[in-house]
């Protein structure tokens, strides 16, 4: 084994593939653990080989972003080839899948975000991971989730290593554009990350070979079996994500990661209360791979550095909570003046100014909230209400309300909208047309 790759001192092997090994260092400058990826001297003698094990170090050094585990060094040494990056301590996701076979859905959808804002962050900057799969997936003892393994990353700023009309990648986990060795775009990793999330949630993978059909031809020709019909807990909201990340036309998937984590946020957001690192923590105590003691000692020390926060938060809460309730008293006080002033007008003046349900009960309102882009005058039912942006949802009756967006450069649009009780209709609008100019004189 070698014992020094620049300056750091080699301790062990800790894993090796076909291409590469992998050796768990000490960076003896900085007292620093690090894992050191070596590329096995047969294939560094390779230029495609050595060139694409270069382009990996030069994708993820000019990453930072915490889902990605991080390059601290390139080596060149003996005719040999070595990243230097970060050391993360726990297992990847293939091994625990190996062992718990489905995943509870809030861990399968913490896993799926964070890989998914890792991508964004990549594609962001051009990249396309074009290999992921459970065993490039990370899980720290921290709780962290990192991708690795940019092996056969592409950038559209570089020429591709792979020859036209060749698919690059894990059979199972391929879209069908790249099974046909197509260009590719951000929506293949939407599809990738997909069937590793469907995996994560039902066990088993979306396309398996069978005596019929290859793997490849069932991607490029078959449906999947649902994942509810696999799983009933699954939820039809994530059953639905699964369909739009695994929809055979790209054109028909989540244009983006961003829209992906959207959805997943959103998701999580009423499930999972806690910190998401905390949340896996437990869950890899469950599963055995850190001891009770470990996860005590990790959570306490993030609740310290919690509580060494807590103080300022509290601080701006309690001024929060004044502002708020400053805020409340007044508008008790105006819509109270409202309520009084609408009251005592005639019958005329009542149609020309209708109430549009501001003096309803807060039992029986509905409630609207409205954004525009750039910004607009919502008038409902013929009354300027108020001017987006705005905080709060406005109150309406129960019923239909006529709503127009009104802006002095684009041109109106009209909604028609139904309010419920206790219900908040969201009204999102891009206004996109421009008014044409008014001619003068006939020019």
């Amino acid at each position: 084994m070698i014992e020094k790759i620049g300056n750091c001192r080699v301790v062990e092997e800790v894993g090796a593939g076909g291409m590469a090994v992998v050796y768990r260092a000490v960076q003896e400058p900085l007292g620093r653990t690090v894992a050191i990826k070596a590329l096995k001297s047969s294939m560094a003698t390779e230029p495609q080989f050595a060139e694409r094990f270069e382009r990996e170090a030069r994708f993820m050094a000019a990453f930072q972003q915490e889902n990605i585990i991080n390059v601290h060094d390139y080596v060149k040494s003996g005719g040999t080839l070595f990243i230097v990056m970060e050391y993360v301590e726990g297992v990847d996701l293939y091994d625990v899948l190996d062992k718990s076979d489905r995943l509870p859905i809030e861990v399968a959808a913490i896993i799926a975000l964070q890989v998914a804002r890792a991508l964004n962050h990549a594609h962001f900057r051009g990249v396309i991971h074009r290999d992921i799969k459970p065993a490039n997936i990370m899980i720290s003892s921290r709780g962290e989730v990192k991708l690795m393994d940019f092996g056969i990353a592409h950038a559209d700023s570089l020429s591709d290593l792979t020859e036209t009309g060749t698919g690059l990648g894990t059979p199972s986990y391929m879209s069908p554009e790249q099974i046909l060795g197509e260009k590719l775009d951000a929506r293949s990793d939407v599809w990738s990350l997909g069937v590793v999330f469907y995996q994560m949630l039902t066990g088993q993978k979306p396309f398996v070979e069978d005596a019929e059909y290859s793997v490849l031809q069932k991607i490029r020709l078959e449906r999947y079996v649902p994942a509810r019909r696999l799983n009933p807990k699954v939820p039809r909201f994530v059953e639905r994500v699964l369909t739009r990340c695994m929809a055979k036309l790209p054109a028909d998937r989540y244009p983006s990661t961003q829209s992906l984590i959207h959805d997943l946020e959103d998701f999580l957001a009423s499930r999972v209360v806690i910190n998401y690192n905390a949340y896996m923590i437990n869950f890899l105590k469950d599963q055995g791979e850190i001891s009770e003691d470990e996860a005590s000692a990790i959570l306490s020390a993030g609740a310290v550095r919690a509580g060494q926060q807590r103080a300022v938060r509290e601080d701006r809460t309690v001024l929060r909570s004044i502002g708020i309730l400053y805020a409340v008293v007044l508008a008790v006080l105006v819509f109270g003046g409202l309520i009084i002033q609408l009251t005592s007008k005639d019958a005329e003046n009542k149609a020309q100014h209708p109430v549009v349900g501001i003096a309803v009960s807060p039992a029986s309102a509905g409630y609207l909230q409205v954004v525009a882009d750039p910004w607009a005058e919502v008038h409902i039912d013929g009354v300027h209400m108020e001017t987006t942006p705005f905080a709060y949802p406005l109150p309406l009756a129960p019923g239909v309300h006529y709503v127009e967006l009104v802006h002095p450069i684009f041109d109106t649009l009209s909604r028609e909208i139904i309010i419920e009780p206790q219900k908040t209709v969201r009204l999102v609008e891009k206004l996109a047309t421009k008014k044409k100019p008014t001619k003068v004189n006939g020019q």
